[in-house]
């Protein structure tokens, strides 16, 4: 539970500060408090000026943004420090957990190296004093293995333990303020309960304030003490979770409150399977652990499932980090190797390789999770959205294509102009709309979504499952929907399974699973996400 009554002093004071790039006011006259011992949350929807805020308190904006207004830090005036003073803040005063682990760490390094950096930087820490400094973090943050992972590189870490990992960067140096930026984004429900009352309890422990930057409301009602809530770069309102919740003035403020996905699909008219699995299963090598150690056995991710779809069905696919549900999709799609029969109506997907395979891609498309890293920088809208079809269908004259992109576009609900634009100059739901008009420009029979709407704020999530059920009743798609958020899987499954460690555990009618979970880890799924 948040605190009841805070009487610390203020940490972060932002007064009437503002951001602009190039001349465009993006956060305007914005001013709070944030005191130690209490979570302070932000909360808004993509583009509201969230993050920038943040960044622009600790000077980590690129360099065509300016700042105004006053910024201080306990007794220091953040306006009057240089790019040296900047380096003994950052890291040291105050820690920053980044949105997206998985781009904040550096591939190429050993998890103890990265958490050794900073140690380095800030404490002059090296060699086995950093070591052991890095392996004590780790088990602060409640990861076993500790010794084991410090070895390990980020790819082979889950979501979960990749954001812990960034929790031990950012509190290494003991910092008196932690801005956490969407800290559970892409998180499964129970890893972002885990997540979050481990952070409570590190403030507790270390007397922190907490700046706690979220478009999920409900996490914000259950973990903050006060709230924020930003609108197109300017403060809307701002008070106790309860007064804001209970109470909220702003419209926009009672827009957020009620935006939860709702509504259901339309039923399938015909039952006769799509896709069907038989005994798939996927098993990953481990690495060596010495030069002359034996190999360890394989790794299983996914154990002998079983599955159907039918034409105009959702399969939702929930359980938590690890439970091998991107795998499960990777396997159906043949992105990796795996055992067992995967068929699309009347061939053998599992028996299919090079051109044979190639052939058959048309008919089932990926929508993936990060709508930020799934489209290329360098193309054009138009170039990303036709790509596949110049591929597939290179009889088609220019025209024909530029038709096909033009009407997709519509459908997906973006105008024909934003063919000529590139995906930096969207925002996060658009993208994803990019991404849905990549797939099914191709007119696919399945579509296979891995968390569409995780990265994406409620009124948002709201736009794309709409968009979503209406594709699907006009074009009779079958989907396998992968999700953490079980109010989304609500609003989009007709049927729902349940992964735990690579099996199912529990499967059926989605709004009866919810209702009458009979497996414990389904239950417990179903109390974390605070189902109503």
């Amino acid at each position: 539970m948040p605190n009841q009554v805070n009487t610390a002093k203020p940490l972060l004071r932002l007064n009437e500060f503002s951001v602009s790039f190039d001349g465009n006011v993006v956060v305007d006259s914005l001013s709070l408090t944030v005191n130690a011992g209490e979570t302070l949350a932000i909360v808004g929807e993509s583009g509201s000026g969230k993050s920038v805020s943040a960044l622009g308190a600790i000077n980590l904006l690129p360099s065509n943004a300016t700042v105004h207004g006053g910024r201080w830090l306990e007794d220091i005036d953040l306006n009057q420090l240089t790019g040296r003073d900047w380096n003994g803040v950052r890291g040291n005063r105050v820690g920053f957990i980044f949105q997206e682990p998985m781009t904040s760490l550096n591939p190429l390094h050993r998890i103890g190296k990265q958490i050794g950096e900073t140690l380095r930087l800030h404490q002059g820490l090296s060699g086995q004093a950093a070591r052991m400094r890095a392996k004590s973090l780790l088990e602060q943050v409640k990861l076993p293995r500790s010794e084991e992972l410090l070895d390990a590189w980020p790819h082979q870490l889950s979501g979960g333990q990749r954001q812990r990992v960034m929790i031990a960067m950012a509190i290494a140096n003991n910092p008196t303020l932690l801005i956490a930026d969407e800290p559970t984004t892409a998180l499964d429900v129970t890893v972002q309960q885990e997540i979050l009352a481990l952070l409570k309890e590190l403030r507790d422990q270390h007397g922190m304030g907490v700046l706690f930057i979220s478009h999920d409301l409900n996490l914000v009602r259950r973990h903050a003490d006060r709230v924020c809530v930003m609108y197109q770069g300017k403060l809307q309102e701002a008070g106790s979770v309860t007064e804001v919740f209970n109470n909220p003035q702003s419209d926009y403020t009672k827009a957020l409150i009620t935006a939860e996905p709702e509504g259901r699909p339309a039923a399938p008219t015909d039952t006769t399977p799509l896709l069907t699995t038989h005994q798939l299963s996927v098993s990953f090598k481990r690495p060596k652990t010495g030069l002359f150690q034996r190999q360890p056995p394989a790794f299983e991710a996914l154990k002998a499932t079983d599955l159907t779809i039918a034409p105009g069905e959702t399969l939702g696919i929930v359980g938590e980090s690890g439970s091998g549900k991107t795998t499960l999709a990777s396997a159906i799609m043949r992105l990796v190797t795996s055992q067992g029969d995967v068929s699309l109506g009347d061939a053998t997907l599992s028996q299919l390789s090079g051109d044979a395979l190639r052939r058959q891609r048309h008919r089932l498309q990926m929508v993936f999770q990060d709508p930020y890293g799934a489209l290329s920088p360098r193309m054009s809208v138009f170039d990303i959205v036709s790509e596949g079809v110049r591929f597939h269908y290179p009889t088609l004259s220019t025209t024909e294509v530029t038709e096909r992109v033009h009407r997709t576009l519509r459908e997906v609900g973006l105008t024909e102009s934003c063919a000529a634009r590139y995906p930096h100059e969207f925002s996060g739901g658009q993208r994803q709309r990019i991404a849905v008009a990549r797939a099914i420009i191709l007119e696919p029979e399945l579509l296979v979504l891995d968390e569409p709407t995780s990265a994406l704020d409620r009124t948002v999530q709201k736009q794309l499952v709409t968009l979503l059920r209406e594709l699907q009743a006009r074009r009779q798609l079958s989907y396998l929907f992968i999700s953490h958020d079980l109010a989304v899987v609500r609003a989009m499954a007709h049927r729902i399974m349940v992964l735990k460690d690579g099996v199912v555990v529990e499967q059926g009618n989605c709004l009866e699973v919810l209702a009458t979970p009979k497996h414990a880890y389904t239950k417990a799924l179903i109390e974390a996400a605070h189902l109503s």
